[in-house]
């Protein structure tokens, strides 16, 4: 018994703080998540959808510290109740995020490890019986140090978390898992399984049938239905309106999706993506960028041009702000044009930079970091 809870106390505590610590690289990433568990058609809760960012923070925090409790038998009774508390509320998200199709990617593992919504409830699940088990045996959890060099060794974490996590606030996560990270193919990203000669994901549609004399449904797919001849079926009745469709094979499917850039409403990606060299300035919402922000921007699009390289400055905000703006600033850049979401995915910063030459990525900063002329030179080579 006491190997049993010594190994899920080591199993708990390390996933507890690798899970926190991928989720603290990028928490601005997390805070995407937890606003789609608020939007209104999930938990309707948007009233939290403002402070998403201060509670991603917050719990990838205590993440780590409980699984660091957990390892070094930090009051063994506090901790055990955290983590219970803590993983049933998660295997509630992942359960209602799966049941009821809602949020695809849990976010668990960040963008490291992406887990369909049942494999996050499986996983929690997994975690729950774990944890229900070492609150059971909490009292032969026993501690590795004395009273003050735990408190000393969580102080320290904590300290180390909250600048960390301050430091990627204001810059970049250190570690980039998205297609959009330095040194990755926006082109290649791009293709289609069908463009590579992979195989692509299948899809089948499945028909409703009701036997209208006994009044059971049985479902079928559409090549069944249309091979036997079903339709001829009088018995069989069709309900059109419980027609789905359903993965039935993995495949290859494209990293980059979505991926569109508009000016002056006309599509300008494929002539931005494949350009010999080009700079995408990122600025998701011209509301919160201050005149510091602006001058930076425009001070990059000058050093840009003259090192002859091509800049567009995208954006999701409506098109009477960005009006306001250049009536405001007058900037030497002309605006384009992207989804917000995508937006979001491609860098975490408001603005942000994405240097690219022959469709990869060759650089990637947020606004405090922008590189100098002689940098910009350095990385194209």
């Amino acid at each position: 018994m006491q190997l049993i809870t010594s190994l899920s106390r080591i199993f708990v505590g390390i996933l507890f703080i690798f899970s926190g610590a991928i989720k603290l690289n990028d928490p601005k990433g997390f805070s995407y998540k937890l606003e789609e568990y608020f939007a209104p058609d999930v938990l309707n809760m948007p009233f939290l959808i403002d402070y998403a960012l201060a509670m991603a923070v917050l719990l990838v925090i205590v993440e780590i510290i409980l699984g660091i409790a957990l390892l070094i038998g930090f009051k063994p009774k506090a901790t055990t109740f955290s983590l219970l508390g803590m993983i049933v509320f998660f295997t509630f998200l992942t359960f209602y995020s799966a049941y009821f199709d809602k949020v695809t990617d849990c976010g668990c593992f960040g963008d490291a490890i992406p887990l369909t919504p049942w494999e996050s409830f499986y996983k929690d699940l997994i975690l729950l019986v774990l944890i229900l088990w070492l609150t059971l045996k909490r009292n032969s959890i026993n501690s590795l140090m004395t009273g003050k060099m735990q408190w000393a060794v969580l102080g320290f974490f904590i300290m180390a978390s909250a600048v960390f996590g301050n430091y990627v606030l204001n810059h970049l996560p250190v570690m980039d898992f998205r297609p959009f990270a330095v040194g990755k193919d926006l082109v290649k990203g791009m293709m289609s399984a069908e463009e590579l000669g992979l195989e692509p994901p299948k899809f089948e549609t499945f028909y409703v049938l009701e036997n209208t004399e006994t009044g059971v449904q049985v479902e079928v797919t559409a090549t069944q239905y249309v091979e036997e001849k079903l339709y001829e079926n009088k018995s069989l009745k069709l309900i059109p309106e419980l027609s789905s469709s359903k993965q039935i094979s993995e495949g290859y499917e494209p990293p980059i999706h979505d991926f569109a850039m508009y000016y002056q409403g006309a599509d300008v990606t494929r002539s931005v993506i494949w350009a010999p060299t080009y700079m995408m300035i990122f600025a998701k919402d011209l509301h919160t960028l201050t005149d510091e922000n602006v001058a930076s921007m425009i001070s990059l699009v000058d050093d840009a041009t003259n090192l002859q390289i091509p800049t567009i400055v995208i954006t999701s905000t409506p098109e009477d702000v960005v009006l306001a703006f250049y009536k405001k600033y007058h900037p030497n850049f002309n605006f384009g044009l992207m989804d917000e979401t995508t937006v979001k995915t491609i860098v975490r910063a408001n603005p942000g930079v994405l240097l690219i030459r022959g469709g990869i990525v060759k650089g990637k900063w947020a606004i405090q970091d922008i590189p100098s002329v002689e940098e910009m030179k350095n990385t194209l080579l």
